[in-house]
């Protein structure tokens, strides 16, 4: 039986995505309005430089003023990658080609962005050892590529905050309605980047209205808070989510770097956003944005490149995996030197009571709301208008309540926007997953769940001579079983540009996260203006990898607090190794998108994220980023392409290709999907190879328990790990072996480390299957 051949490299594909649920999100090549002139990002070997220069950028000037006619300098970028961005013509590009030291040339992309209770359903009021309430994060610095922040919020709120940390080198850029002054001792930089933007809109002949870091969208004000924010007591959405709200991890530093604008968002001003978060000294970096790739690898991808740097420099990257699922293959910032993060539910819900009739024979059925207006808890006379496929039939029944159930000839989609042109109140019966914009409605709208409570309410209306109901909405439940579920929205693996490492990583809380918004935002969605005038709130409840992946980054930010010497690669395997797979009713995690099956680890990860065992795992994963270089390397990337990651020509490729498996991961993937030459061997071994530290106190033992895989054998050699010490290393090799073309589409097993003493049991997941690693959207 021979080693099986490594997933090849996929071949092109395109997707649209969203990454957080209020924003659709295209990826196209942006290219200025005059065809003769465009936007790239230079990657260029800085040992290439004359040495007449005295530095980088002054070589950059000079070899562009050399171009006739004079080309325009946009960023020089020192410390997430080497090289500058510039708007050229085709000749121009032409020439920089042609100077000593260019390696390559990207055009500039546009990119897009993708609480109350998210704490506690995480443990986090409960981690009074492991993380002590005057030290939740404390001088942890949290950078946030987003949107900017709004920085008067109750969130960033400094009360009880020691001085500034003298080692961070940042500051608070001033800009329109923006002052140094409005920064803190917690919210301690904010800068904004749109050169990028205005070059490829129209340069001089463009402007933002907000040149500022200051936060008039909301995202980015949002995400800072979700994983950072200081307690606000009595915040609530209109009375939705009510309580305190605070961050992950409360105590921890905040830093921005507005890169997302109402214009668009472009991969230059967020390269030169990582330079300068880089250069300023954060701990932890949230990244909510990201490219739906066509046919590039790692190294076209912007928050791939520019991050290796922050990774290098041991700033732990947390990325949302993107809006784009439920289907295979969608997920993005999927690079292995990232934690990427999917969304998952929390055991809240939020809406209300549907009560139908009157007296001791009233049932009350609940559903799903956001609705802030005032509505009367009055009887109404209720209709059942099935798919509600036209406007007017609603327009002639809006002084009812107007039932509507999704046949799915007719989405729920649809049906909303029926009953928003009729200006009416209706109750939708659906089977599908209802996203936070649509519950956040003008018109006073629930929903109720069709598996559980739909034949009530139809039953009702059909079995009755008059049919009467009324509404009770603000009403917010805890509890609720089984949770977490991954959400319907959530991308999922594997990423086709880099299939042999599972991604996502993690799930972290992302559905209904309330937290702090800008006050200028509308916080309704779809309100017609004849109707009435925005809504506005302090906070908004917001659904999105943005959200899970903002937790994550708190997180960190509390484990490198208690840790602060672990690289990256460390902390992210903590997490990941003390993820459950498990809900909160005893079950494997669910899928919002299918009531049936369970999810599988191309959704999930390892699991949901659990932040009491994190802190201390027991067993850890590490790796360097010379390990992922050695993993390019098996990916047959070329000198030029590994340089324009790494910023260095010391790597140097002289495997055979087999280490792509070996890197050391707490996860494993294995493809069985008949794709490689030929029909021989009929069985294919997978081995992979770890490394395990130990980081628990002094010497442990652990023993492996393997949980049985259909159709696959698995083995691991040793069976048993003795460290002697803490901060040992020991290693051991996992088979997986099995037949050429798996009869299953997926099979999931783990692999256990259970610590002899019983304190630690250092999961990872396993993942056989016959997935052939290509998007959904590239029609292969």
């Amino acid at each position: 039986m021979a080693a099986s051949p490594l997933p090849k490299l996929c071949s092109p594909w395109h997707q649209l995505f969203l990454l957080t649920t209020t924003t659709i999100i295209s990826l196209s090549i942006i290219t200025s309005s005059s065809q003769s002139h465009s936007t790239y990002i230079i990657h260029m070997d800085l040992t290439a430089m004359p040495k007449p220069y005295t530095d980088h950028h002054t070589w950059f000037l000079a070899a562009l003023s050399s171009l006739p006619p004079p080309s325009t300098h946009i960023y020089t970028y020192t410390d997430s990658i080497h090289g500058f961005a510039a708007k050229l013509t085709d000749p121009q590009l032409h020439a920089i080609k042609s100077l000593p030291g260019y390696i390559s040339s990207t055009p500039d992309r546009q990119l897009h962005l993708h609480t109350t209770r998210s704490p506690s359903f995480l443990g986090l009021d409960s981690l009074s050892q492991a993380f002590p309430a005057a030290n939740r994060g404390h001088d942890v610095i949290i950078g946030f590529i987003d949107t900017g922040v709004w920085p008067e919020s109750d969130s960033f709120r400094d009360d009880g905050m020691s001085k500034i940390p003298s080692r961070w080198k940042g500051r608070c850029v001033p800009g329109t309605q923006f002052n140094a002054s409005l920064c803190n001792k917690k919210l301690i930089g904010a800068s904004f980047f749109n050169k990028g933007l205005l070059a490829s809109l129209g340069g001089g002949n463009f402007s933002v209205s907000m040149d500022s870091a200051r936060d008039t969208d909301g995202h980015g004000t949002h995400t800072a808070s979700t994983a950072a924010g200081s307690h606000v007591k009595r915040a609530s959405y209109f009375g939705y989510a009510p309580g305190t709200a605070r961050g992950a991890a409360p105590r921890a530093r905040v830093a921005v770097y507005k890169v997302a604008w109402e214009f668009g968002t472009f991969s230059s001003d967020v390269v030169a956003a990582v330079d300068q978060a880089i250069r300023d000294g954060v701990d932890v970096l949230s990244v909510a944005l990201g490219l739906a790739l066509y046919d590039e690898t790692l190294v076209e991808d912007v928050v791939a490149t520019a991050t290796f740097a922050a990774v290098e420099r041991g700033i732990f990257v947390a990325a949302s995996a993107g809006n784009s699922g439920p289907s295979y293959a969608t997920v993005i910032n999927g690079a292995p030197w990232l934690t990427t993060v999917g969304a998952g539910s929390i055991d809240r819900r939020l809406g209300g009571v549907l009560s139908l009739g009157s007296g001791k024979n009233a049932k009350t059925v609940p559903f799903l709301s956001l609705y802030a207006g005032n509505f009367s808890a009055t009887s109404h006379a209720m209709v059942f208008l099935d798919a509600c496929a036209s406007v007017d039939d609603m327009m002639r029944n809006r002084n009812k309540i107007i039932v509507c159930r999704d046949n799915f000839s007719i989405g729920t989609q649809t049906q909303n926007e029926n009953a928003r042109e009729a200006n009416a109140t209706a109750v939708f019966i659906t089977a599908m997953a209802v996203p936070d914009y649509y519950m956040r409605n003008f018109i006073p709208a629930a929903y109720v769940d069709l598996k559980q409570h739909g034949n009530i309410v139809t039953d009702y209306i059909k079995s009755s001579q008059s049919p009467r109901g009324s509404l009770t909405f603000r009403k917010t439940t805890t509890g609720s079983k089984p949770n977490p579920r991954i959400d319907q929205f959530s991308a999922r693996g594997p990423l086709p540009n880099c299939p042999t490492v599972l991604k996502p990583d993690i799930i972290a809380p992302g559905s209904f996260i309330l937290a702090s918004w800008s006050p200028t935002s509308s916080v309704v969605e779809m309100r017609p203006p004849e109707f009435s005038t925005p809504t506005f709130s302090p906070f908004q409840i917001m659904s999105g990898t943005s959200m899970a992946a903002a937790h994550v980054a708190g997180v960190a930010a509390l484990i490198k607090n208690v840790h602060p010497g672990w690289s990256p690669a460390a902390i992210r395997s903590a997490l990941m190794t003390t993820a459950s797979s498990v809900d909160n009713a005893g079950g494997q995690i669910g899928d919002a998108s299918n009531y049936t099956d369970p999810a599988d680890p191309f959704g999930f990860g390892s699991g949901h994220i659990v932040p009491v065992k994190a802190v201390d795992p027991g067993l850890v994963y590490d790796a360097t980023t010379d390990d992922y270089v050695r993993l390019l390397c098996a990916m047959n990337f070329t000198a030029s392409q590994i340089r324009v990651i790494t910023r260095s020509s010391a790597h140097k490729c002289g495997g055979n290709g087999s280490e792509a498996a070996d890197l050391n991961y707490p996860s494993f993937v294995a493809y069985f999907n008949d794709f490689g030459p030929g029909l021989e061997p009929r069985v294919v071994v997978y081995e992979f190879r770890r490394i395990v530290t130990n980081v628990g106190d002094g010497a442990a033992s652990y023993t492996a328990k393997l949980s049985a895989m259909k159709g696959v054998v698995v083995k691991v050699e040793p069976e048993k790990l003795v460290f002697g010490k803490k901060g040992e290393k020991l290693s051991y090799k996992l088979t997986v072996e099995g037949p050429k073309l798996l009869s299953e589409f997926v099979v999931q097993g783990s692999l256990s480390w259970v610590h002899d003493g019983g304190k630690y049991v250092v999961r990872s997941p396993i993942v056989a299957t016959n997935l052939v690693p290509v998007s959904p959207f590239s029609g292969n």
